[in-house]
């Protein structure tokens, strides 16, 4: 008795000891639980919440619409639209029930196709096939047109998501081509005004953070953080449009019916210097260039020098008049064929000997009688004229890759170039730098840059104004004066350069036609121009033109003239410039007063 109530009592107190490891062993564990959930929640919790979410949201940039650029009346020659890349969300149309009234006519990608294809152009069964699998974004089609979205939208199909993308669109086909440039895919600027001011017209991106479910989809009570894209910089150019298309459209009329390499016009505003078309045959259409061969996709106009020929005669006669070294009524003796310090030079077309005045000489574009004028001032007089209308520099216009032009200093030129260089040969010259000089002389004497930017608005709202160089003076007014009155003679009958004449209009004009090397270096092409101002009584525009190579026609007088007078018509009547009062000045050609021969 006494030995079994001892073993009970040792179990008993075995059984007490094992409940309570047991129980000491829950309370443990119980508190090992309780400090891993405080741990969790009250100590790591925010972090392993925010780690969560943080794998749950995606942030996609948002790209910033490029800038706009704008011809001078507000006119749209390149601006940013939106297209739309659509994508398919695979896990999500595989879950999709397509219901009409309630009741189940198709399931998943098959009958998300049944009604996608149409709407796509695709065939409903290609399409269904890359609407399976197990990718959460799969591109269906790129670059649609909003509307197509819309459309697309409409069908309530879920898993078929949107991408807006900006593009680059160009309303107006190749006109100002040349000009505006055009951008490569990743929009950056790669010609004209889109590369010499890709920093401002690019805009700042924006992005859009949002959370994203498990099966891929966004969660619409989720995240949705939007930070709005900046677009670029507003430009306004000078060019107006209308003009330039007319211009264009004559300089690529001049290729087809003379058989040129290219030509150009360039209408610049007299007193703003701005520069209202620059016109390039063959200009590239931005948004094509790929179409364009690379020596099409710049701009001729700034780019490629050429000889001046008789148009450099006004720069040697408005040198000599501003030294006051001749006048409109000067008297030189003109052989058909003079010798000077051993060289001999020719006139254009025989004549006997004429006492011909200044006057008369660039009528006739005399070559002989302006060697004879030239003559009266050193190379280094005649070398800074040159230089101070800014031959052999850069104007410094908004375009990359503009050309300086070609002029080397006195000290280089041989015993025949110090001559010829008198009459607009021995050196190159650009259609803007030419167009420039002339403006100057209706300026009353004073240079201006070129100008292509009449302002830049930026995002917020801020205008800023190029600067350009002070404009300066190169010609006193009253030699301006003459020169202008030595011009309209060279319109007037039997001048060269009657056929630039516009009715009802004072044309202060100078033909010129220049040799230039052919593929084998031989002088046996040329370069037709002509260069004018208008109205010559009340000057609001100097035009220049250009034929480079012509295989017919030749004469600058001959085709270049005419489209002076197409563009200079246009840009009077489009202007509303009145017509001139009064007849031009009769200006004597020869020493016994006679105004023509």
């Amino acid at each position: 008795m006494t030995q079994s109530h001892h073993w009970s009592e040792g179990q008993e107190r075995t059984g007490l000891r094992r409940r309570k490891a047991v129980s000491v062993f829950l309370v443990i564990l119980f508190a090992v639980f309780a400090a891993r959930i405080i741990l969790v929640q009250a100590v790591q919790g925010p972090a392993l919440a925010a780690q969560a979410k943080a794998e749950r949201l995606r942030t996609y940039e948002i790209e910033a619409p490029r800038g706009a650029i704008l011809d001078a009346n507000g006119e749209v020659l390149a601006t940013s639209g939106e297209r739309v890349h659509v994508a398919v969300n695979q896990r999500v149309v595989e879950q999709w029930v397509h219901r009409v009234d309630g009741e189940v006519v198709g399931t998943g990608a098959a009958a998300a196709a049944e009604l996608l294809a149409p709407v796509l152009g695709r065939d409903k069964a290609e399409l269904g096939g890359e609407m399976v699998g197990d990718s959460t974004w799969r591109y269906l089609a790129r670059n649609l047109l909003p509307s197509q979205w819309r459309e697309i939208r409409q069908l309530g199909i879920p898993g078929i998501e949107p991408e807006w993308v900006a593009v680059r669109e160009y309303p107006n086909a190749n006109t100002a081509g040349n000009v505006v440039g055009f951008v490569g895919r990743d929009h950056y600027g790669l010609g004209g005004l889109e590369q010499a001011f890709d920093e401002v017209l690019t805009g700042i991106p924006g992005s859009e953070t949002v959370e994203i479910g498990n099966g891929g989809q966004v969660i619409p009570t989720g995240t949705n953080e939007i930070t709005e894209a900046l677009p670029g910089a507003t430009i306004t150019t000078t060019i107006n449009r209308d003009l330039q298309f007319l211009a264009q459209q004559q300089a690529d009329d001049a290729v087809s019916r003379y058989g040129a390499h290219w030509a150009g016009v360039a209408v610049m505003e007299i007193g703003t210097g701005n520069m209202l078309a620059l016109a390039d045959s063959g200009s590239v259409d931005p948004g094509n260039p790929g179409a364009s061969s690379a020596a099409d996709r710049g701009a001729r106009s700034i780019t490629s020098p050429y000889e001046a020929g008789s148009t450099g005669k006004l720069l040697t006669l408005a040198s000599a008049v501003n030294e006051g070294l001749v006048d409109a009524g000067s008297v030189f003796h003109v052989p058909y064929q003079g010798t000077f310090n051993g060289q001999t030079f020719t006139e254009h077309s025989y004549h006997e000997p004429l006492d011909l005045t200044t006057a008369g000489i660039l009528a006739t574009s005399s070559n002989v009688g302006t060697i004879e004028i030239g003559q009266l001032m050193s190379d280094e007089t005649r070398y800074q004229y040159m230089r101070d209308f800014g031959f052999g520099e850069r104007t410094g216009i908004d375009i990359p890759g503009e050309s300086a032009g070609i002029l080397t200093p006195p000290d280089t030129w041989d015993g025949r170039t110090r001559f010829v260089n008198m009459f607009g040969q021995g050196y190159a010259i650009t259609l803007v730098q030419n167009v420039a000089m002339v403006a100057a002389f209706g300026n009353g004497g004073v240079y201006q840059t070129p100008r292509l930017i009449s302002s830049i608005e930026h995002a917020d709202g801020a205008v800023t104004v190029p600067e350009y160089p002070e404009d300066r003076e190169v010609l006193a007014p009253e030699t301006a004066q003459t020169m202008l009155e030595l011009m309209e003679s060279v319109t007037s009958e039997g001048g060269t350069g009657t056929r630039a004449v516009v009715e009802g209009y004072r044309v202060a004009g100078k033909t010129g036609t220049a040799q230039t090397a052919n593929s084998r270096g031989q002088l046996t092409e040329v370069v037709a121009n002509f260069v004018g101002v208008v109205p010559a009584d009340d000057p609001r525009f100097a035009i220049a033109v250009v034929i480079f190579k012509p295989q017919t026609g030749f004469y600058g007088g001959t085709i270049a003239a005419p489209i002076f007078q197409v563009v200079a018509a246009d840009a009077l009547s489009r202007y509303g410039v009145a017509p001139s009062f009064g007849e031009p000045p009769q200006l004597p050609w020869t020493a016994d007063g006679r105004t023509t021969l």
